[in-house]
């Protein structure tokens, strides 16, 4: 083996074990976000994680960092998921139905899901006024979503918005914010994700 193969070896390992020490710690840190919020000590964490506290420094300069991390993971994780569900549905309108509603239609389902969601949403808004440019990013694979959708949707015709790239970003702040009321509301949610679809089709003209 050449010296340059060798070099080209040793980056490659280290990228790998690199690799490797980051999904330990959004790993180790969902699961202390499911048992406690984001409420976790950094000591706690890379407890959990096995790594050194100067590896989790390596890479986040901070906690906070790190839990942009965990939702901008989280939020490509889910829309992955959700556009797999969603396949099965041949209309667009389905399909941003869907989109749209399905988060509130889990809720209650699983305790780990639920508090993993809670902490997504309520992380965000603080998150937002510190990385404001990164957590758009981070939101931009569901947006991108419904964004799709919207635009199929009006080119058959079934919607009359004209600005389907701007409406798809208020519909997933519009979607976060009632997820947000209802994940801690200690009242039933039963109408809730129909109302809110009945509610973005009218506003991205078309008909309920």
């Amino acid at each position: 083996m050449s010296r340059a193969e060798e070099r080209s070896s040793a980056v490659q390992r280290s990228r790998s074990r690199a690799a490797d020490q980051v999904r330990s710690i959004l790993e180790a840190a969902q699961c202390l976000i499911e048992k406690k919020g984001d409420t976790f000590t950094t000591q706690e964490l890379i407890k959990e994680a096995g790594v050194a506290l100067q590896t989790f420094y390596r890479y986040f300069t901070s906690k906070d960092e790190l839990l942009l991390a965990v939702i901008s993971n989280e939020m490509k994780t889910a829309c992955a998921l959700w556009e797999e569900a969603a396949a099965e549905f041949d209309d667009p309108l389905d399909r941003l139905r869907f989109y749209a509603g399905h988060i509130l239609g889990t809720l209650g389902e699983d305790p780990r899901r639920d508090a993993l969601a809670r902490f997504v949403i309520t992380t965000h808004w603080r998150l937002h006024r510190l990385y404001p440019a990164e957590l758009a990013m981070a939101d931009k694979p569901f947006v991108d979503l419904l964004h799709k959708e919207i635009r199929s949707a009006r080119d058959r015709g079934q919607l009359t918005t004209t600005a389907a790239e701007s409406d798809a970003w208020f519909i997933a702040e519009l979607v976060r914010t009632v997820y947000h009321y209802w994940a801690y509301a200690p009242v039933e949610h039963d109408d809730a994700e129909e109302r809110l679809w009945n509610f973005c089709l009218r506003a991205l003209g078309g008909t309920p």
